[in-house]
């Protein structure tokens, strides 16, 4: 694991992390990038006050970045809290990268996968902190995953966003993550080129893994489209998905991206506002539609 310490504009104390899958080089890269933008600490300049801020950048998981591989030994994303004793690699290095993040005010895990864009969020726990983050990225959707795993980076650090920024391999996906994290450390005041933007986000819940079995797999609804009642979202020389329950929409739907699923069912829940605009809540989507079209009538009829 390799920390990068850089300057920030403000006082909060923010971190990156890239590289957390070996298979997902565009997270280093983004790193990197980064870490050569931001000016560096001053020589001996003390941070562990908390009086002044700081932009904390990580590459996590170097061995299995240079073998090229999603993990050696253990799924890290799948590992924490993770145990120092453990023989395995990155089960070991969870707890180490745990530390590194411990007292942090916002934190933003880059990832890659091969479902199709658009770029989304995740998060486990919705603080102040995560509202902030999620609704000042440029993205529309962020999946509540805090009724999924308990053993990833967002769901065991607080105030961490994961983001997955497109198509492993891609240098789209590297665009897109840097002008991402730009966003991030904008919204936090540790970058003050330009004004931080905020929207509201739509809240899609994680609801269930869907089982890949063998054999030649399809899939035919891409991320967050939704999926007609009674029509078939995945299937292979196994399984075949028929969705029955109505409002179901994909998560990080693939073909080809993971061994053992297709991805995941989710459900639209509603909406979160930009911080100032409301409480620190899921809006369902009805209410908000309701507040809109009362202010429009209020502001002269609707168009």
């Amino acid at each position: 694991m390799q920390t990068i310490d850089r300057e920030s504009a403000g006082s909060a104390r923010v971190a990156i992390v890239g590289g957390i899958h070996g298979d997902e080089p565009a997270g280093e890269r983004i790193v990197r990038r980064i870490a050569d933008e931001l000016p560096a600490l001053d020589e001996g300049e003390e941070r562990g006050d908390g009086v002044k801020g700081i932009v904390r950048l990580i590459v996590a998981n170097e061995r299995a970045l240079a073998a090229e591989t999603r993990y050696t030994d253990a799924d890290l994303n799948r590992a924490f809290p993770g145990d120092a004793d453990s023989d395995e690699y990155e089960r070991a290095l969870a707890p180490r990268l745990t530390a590194a993040l411990e007292g942090f005010d916002a934190v933003l895990a880059l990832h890659t996968s091969h479902s199709a864009p658009p770029p989304f969020a995740i998060f486990s726990d919705l603080t102040e902190s995560v509202r902030r983050t999620v609704t000042g990225l440029p993205l529309e959707h962020v999946v509540d995953a805090s009724g999924l795993r308990s053993t990833t980076l967002d769901s065991t650090v607080p105030h961490t966003v994961s983001i997955e920024v497109g198509r492993q391999g891609s240098e789209a996906a590297v665009e897109y993550g840097h002008e991402a994290c730009l966003a991030f450390l904008r919204v936090h005041g540790a970058l003050a080129d330009e004004p931080p933007a905020f929207s509201e986000t739509t809240v899609v819940e994680g609801r269930e893994e869907v089982p890949k079995g063998g054999g030649e797999p399809h899939v035919h609804y891409a991320n967050f489209e939704a999926i007609p009642a009674g029509a078939v979202f995945a299937e292979d020389d196994v399984h075949t998905h028929r969705v029955e329950e109505p409002g179901l929409v994909p998560v990080l739907a693939s073909e080809r991206g993971y061994d053992d699923i297709f991805g995941m069912y989710g459900r639209v829940t509603g909406v979160l506002k930009p911080p100032g605009e409301g409480e620190l809540r899921v809006y369902p989507r009805d209410e908000t539609d309701g507040r809109r079209d009362s202010a429009a009538n209020e502001a002269g009829g609707e168009n």
